[in-house]
């Protein structure tokens, strides 16, 4: 599931879902502490933030609902795979973020993480969450556009 690109990042995971049930209209790199154990699992490949979310707690952003599988080799000092895990924004950062997510009842959504410089690092984006008729406007528009490209495949 890694993807290197042009840019040095090497993708870890994706959240596709998030794409799907979410208009994006901020993005934001932030940091994110780990233990030694959940570094191992995260270079396996090991992760998933397909249902996770961030929220406010104490003044610090906190990613929830995060899965890093354990690591087999680390014994007695391994983590828990879906404690909740803090994120890495300057205090800047984190008062706008507070305040969308009070005032304009928008949520924080993870998209993808990666490694950037041989730190993992994940790319939050401020989320408005989309109605059931918004879904279906966007199946309908992929179905067109999947049969428009086979019917013009197809006359050529």
């Amino acid at each position: 599931m890694s993807k290197k690109t042009n840019f040095g990042l090497k993708i870890i995971c994706l959240n596709r879902k998030a794409g799907f049930n979410f208009f994006f209209q901020d993005f934001l790199e932030a940091g994110i502490v780990l233990k030694g154990s959940e570094i191992k699992s995260i270079r396996n490949g090991k992760v998933n933030i397909a249902d996770s979310y961030a929220v406010e707690k104490k003044g610090e952003i906190v990613l929830i609902n995060s899965h890093i599988a354990s690591y087999k080799q680390a014994s007695y000092s391994n983590h828990k795979p879906d404690d909740e895990r803090k994120l890495l924004l300057n205090k800047r950062e984190i008062n706008k973020l507070i305040g969308k997510i009070q005032r304009e009842g928008l949520t924080i959504v993870p998209t993808k993480m990666y490694f950037k410089k041989g730190k993992v690092k994940i790319e939050i984006a401020i989320a408005k969450g989309k109605k059931k008729f918004d879904k279906r406007a966007v199946k309908k528009r992929r179905d067109w556009d999947r049969d428009k490209a086979r019917y013009i495949r197809k006359s050529s």
